[in-house]
Order: structure tokens, then sequence, then C-alpha cells
């Protein structure tokens, strides 16, 4: 197998040339395909089988000790303008970070397979979807972008059709740390990986294609990458309305796209349908609405925390047809990781004898992939190759104080603004301190492929074109009472919030104007049925002297992006300062 695509073809040969692969397979995305090449690796020992009788067809991969996280400050956009680029990614020019690559790749996949992976980012016949090719010499990879892609014959057929794709460049290489990076160039649409054979630095249809790539892509062409879960809320009468959402690692964002509808809800007929977990494209439809597509067809999830109560919906996914990356096992080798019961594993995600001393069992970071199929909340909408149409977009944080459990920004501009001041407060697990504020606009830190000044502008262009926007909102669930304990319980409780979110988009429940935003009614959020009623006079308050310290900091915070910070944010910070002045 090959491709009739000249482009594809020189491409994929020069390749060849420059690493002298032993042989080349292209993927065909078949099912024979993958137990071939899931069999190759158990023979070699990077997958080893798990439980047959708890987890059929599920795999362990474990892998290097020194590789086991995205590597931010090895990762780089190179724009022909530094300034291009932005204060908010590393950079290098083109030409260097070409030379650099070309030097590390040349001959390094001698005696292994070239696998040449076509994929399809979306529904294979959205006109939203894109697409591309990654070359790899790594059958983990090809496995993994299996389930997390459209890959394979289709794909391949598509970019044939349209000519047009992303060309990904991978090597694991020598899994050297010190010869390891992951360059973009968005200006030529590729992307080059080397030196890791982790997630998020290997599999490049995810982090680097659908968020650092394809945000240029979407700014050329005019729609929205965003790092969002896409969620649809049915309530007892049927309807259904989709909300997207950002929100910051330890926020809830996985447990949000899955929740389960607590009582008294569930038994009313509330539902929630799980379009996607992480990756939201956002397109302008000709009604004048937001129109939004999951570029992924699987979950590339943390494990540390999946458990019965904290998501069951995850859990319940993970018994079959999973890939499994650094997690422990236990004595009759079922895949284990810190929260999911009380259990004792037996070997640690090293393959050592658990102890301990020597740390958790899973790696903090341990992984397990699946198909988007396995979900119980699954919707097929995930395929409408249309998208789903959006009423809300929520912005969200892990804030102590400060923040009410719900806002509703003014107008798209304002929103804009909201999520551009974005921020989250670090958990003692995470940074060893707690409470330090951190700015994460959009929770597209470490993924906006350009100068996030120009990234807010386009937010802009794009609100100004829809007649219908979504409404705008900021949620946090994290507001703690004089003890230190959380105010709101969380959790399934959220679809509280979501309802008034509902209502609003639909206009059938008024809000109160502050200075900072719109909130609830003092009755706007239900509580009935719950076994505490929360204090929601302090779930729903605005402090005005806190609000001044923070435009303080939101003020700093856009400074670093001068001078191409849109005059429209600058404006809404003075505004609010004002009205907050004369409350």
């Amino acid at each position: 197998m090959s491709t009739k695509l000249t482009e594809l073809a020189e491409w994929v040969d020069s390749v060849a040339r420059r690493t002298r692969p032993a042989k080349i397979h292209w993927c065909s995305g078949s099912a024979e395909e993958n137990t071939s090449l899931v069999n190759g690796m158990l023979d070699t020992g990077d997958l080893l089988e798990l439980n047959r009788d708890t987890h059929p067809e599920c795999y362990l991969h474990r892998s290097d000790p020194d590789d086991v996280a995205r590597v931010e400050h090895l990762t780089f956009v190179c724009t022909r303008e530094r300034d291009d680029a932005g204060p908010n990614n590393n950079w290098m020019a083109p030409d260097d970070a070409h030379e650099l690559m070309d030097g590390l790749f040349e001959d390094c996949m001698e005696g292994r397979t070239m696998y040449v992976i076509p994929y399809c980012m979306g529904p294979i016949d959205s006109p939203f979807a894109r697409l591309g090719v990654e070359i790899t010499d790594s059958a983990y990879v090809v496995a993994n972008m299996r389930l997390m892609t459209r890959m394979g014959d289709q794909a391949l057929a598509r970019i044939e059709r349209e000519g047009r794709f992303v060309r990904g460049l991978h090597s694991t290489g020598e899994l050297d740390p010190e010869r390891r990076y992951i360059m973009h160039f968005p200006e030529e649409l590729s992307i080059q990986s080397y030196g890791s054979g982790y997630g998020g630095n290997a599999l490049l249809g995810k982090k680097c294609h659908a968020l650092r790539i394809a945000s240029h892509q979407a700014r050329t062409e005019g729609w929205l990458a965003e790092h969002m879960m896409i969620v649809g809320i049915e309530n007892p009468e049927g309807e259904t309305r989709y909300v997207a959402a950002a929100f910051p690692s330890a926020c809830g964002k996985t447990n949000l796209a899955m929740l389960i509808p607590p009582e008294p809800y569930r038994s009313a007929g509330w539902k929630v349908h799980t379009v996607g977990d992480d990756i939201c494209w956002l397109q302008p439809g000709e009604d004048g609405r937001l129109y939004a597509i999951n570029p992924e067809a699987g979950f590339f999830g943390v494990a540390p925390g999946t458990s019965n109560e904290t998501n069951p919906n995850a859990l319940a996914m993970l018994d079959r047809k999973t890939i499994f990356t650094n997690v422990a096992v236990t004595d009759d080798n079922q895949p284990w990781w810190e929260g999911l019961d009380d259990r004792v594993p037996a070997y640690d995600w090293k393959g050592q004898p658990y102890e301990p001393a020597n740390g958790p069992a899973a790696h903090p970071n341990s992984r397990f992939t699946v198909s988007i199929k396995r979900c119980p909340s699954y919707t097929g909408e995930s395929e409408n190759p249309s998208g789903v149409p959006i009423d809300a977009i929520i912005f969200g944080g892990r804030r102590a104080s400060l923040a009410p459990l719900v806002m509703e920004a003014e107008d798209w501009t304002h929103g804009t603004f909201i999520g551009a001041a974005m921020a989250s407060e670090t958990t003692a697990a995470a940074t060893g301190k707690v409470g330090v504020v951190r700015r994460d606009p959009m929770a597209m830190k470490p993924f906006c492929g350009y100068h996030f000044g120009d990234y807010w502008a386009h937010w802009l262009d794009v609100g100004s074109k829809l007649a219908h926007p979504p409404k705008i909102f900021q949620v946090n669930w994290f507001r703690r009472d004089a003890d230190g304990n959380f105010i709101w319980p969380g959790f399934g409780q959220n679809l509280r919030v979501l309802e008034w979110i509902m209502q609003r988009c639909m206009g059938q429940v008024e809000a109160r104007d502050t200075p900072v935003g719109r909130l609830p009614e003092n009755d706007g959020i239900s509580t009935r049925g719950l076994a505490r009623e929360p204090d929601l006079d302090t779930l729903l308050s605005v402090d005005g002297r806190e609000w001044i310290g923070e435009l303080d900091e939101i003020e700093k915070h856009l400074e670093n992006f001068q001078p191409r910070v849109p005059d429209a944010l600058t404006e809404r910070v003075r505004a609010i300062r004002h009205r907050l002045e004369n409350d």
C-alpha cells in the first residue's frame, strides 16, 4: 500500500531516505493490523497483557522512567518572526530548528519499521475536520493513534481527495532527555518530535496538531481551536443544550464531561451526553451560532484519582480494549492506581515489587487510552459532521475565595476578558504550595500556537461575526469557608449550576448585575434534595476590595503580552475597576 497523492508519496520517500528504516508500513487502521501490532509488542515486551478475565484486550505499557510527561521547556513554536510565537511560547527560528532536527533524524530508524499513519481529526465526513499524516517508528504510537483519531484507509482517501494535510514526523530516537525536542512549524503546517515515546510528545494528532497547529489554522480560516470539553445537557422535557468548557488541570474537567445527574435530577429525567473531554473545534455556522466538533475519537486520560466515587462513567469503560501507561498492577495482574480502591498493588509502574517507601505505585501522570464509544454517556452526536450547536461557553478555575460559584458575562467581549484573565490556585499535591495563583488563559497556556494577544483579538473577531453567540460563564466549584472546607458539594451536584446556565440561555430566569458580572438570584441555584444546605450567600458574594486586587494582577498579566493585547480587554479592566470603586 502507498498513495496516489504525489506530494505525500514524495514526502514519505524523503523521510525514508533520511531515517533509513528497515521497512515501511502504511497503516490501514484495520482490526487485523492492530492485532498484528499488539502481538508484535507483546513479543518485544513493549506491551504486557493484563488479566484476560477482568480486563480482556487490555494492555500495559511501561515507558522509560525519564519519559513520562509533556516537556514544555523542550517544546517550540517556530515562526519566521519571533513576536508571532509570543511570550507564551518557546521560539526557535525555522531554519535553525530544521537543521537541528535533520541532524537528529539522520539514520534514526535503522533496523526499525517506519509507520505511515494517515488520520482525520474530527468525523470523517465533517467539513470541520482536518487531516494529518504522522510518520513514526513506534508501534505503540500507532496503536494509540488508532484509538485517538479516525486513522487509516478512510482518512487517506480524504487526504488524496483534498491534497492538504499536516505533516508530523516522530521518532523515539534513543529516548535521551538531552536529545528530545518537539518542534511546531505552524506556517508550514508541520510537526517534528524526537526522543520521546510519551503521549502528547508522540501522538502528534493530540496537543501538537489539535491545538498548537490547529489554533494557527483556525486563526487563518476563521474558527477556534480550544482546550475544552463538550457536553450535552438534556432536561426532562427532552431539550438538549450543548456546553463547551475550559478548565486548567485539577479543576474537574473530565468529571464534568462525564457527569452523572444526582438525585432528584436523575429521577426527573435529566441526562448528560458526552461529546468530548479535552479538545473542541468551534466553527461559525450559517445561522450565526457556533458549532463544535470533538476532533478526537478517544480519551487519553489521567488514571490516578479515577474511581467509582469520582467518575464512575470513566471507570466503567476501562475494563476492555484499553491501553494503560505507567499504572501499577495487582497480584492477579489487574491495573491499579492511587484513588482506585483499597487494594494493595503487587508491582509499581516501573515493574518493581511495590514498596510504599518508594513513592506512588502508579506514576502520577499514568494514563489510559480508550475509544470514546466505550463511555456509558457517549452520544452519537460526536460523529455529527455538522457539529453540535453551542449555547454556553464556561471558563473555570480553582479559587478559595474571590470567584463566585457561577457568573455570567455581560457579552462576548466581557466573556473573552474572563477567559483571558482565567486563573487557578495550585494544590499541595501539584506544587508543594497551596493557593499560588497561576494565570492560564482559556486553559491554553501550554497549547496556543501563536501570540496570546493575537489569539484574544481573534476571539473578539469571531464573536463580532456571530449573530447568536453563546453566552459565556465563569464557574468556581472550590470556594472555601472560614475553616478551609469546600462550601459547594461539587461532582454530580454541579448539574445544579448547569441547570441555571441552561435556564439563562433559554431566557427562563433572571440574574442580578454586579460590577464583575451577572449572578443568580438568591433562589436561582436549586438545593432541593441536598443533605446539607450550602452557604449560597458566600458562594454568590462579590468582595469589592478583593476584586480590585484581582484587577491589579490581571493588568500585570495582560502587560506581558503588550503591545498586542486588544484595547477592548484593557478597557474592560478600567470599566470594571470604575464600577467597583463607585459601587
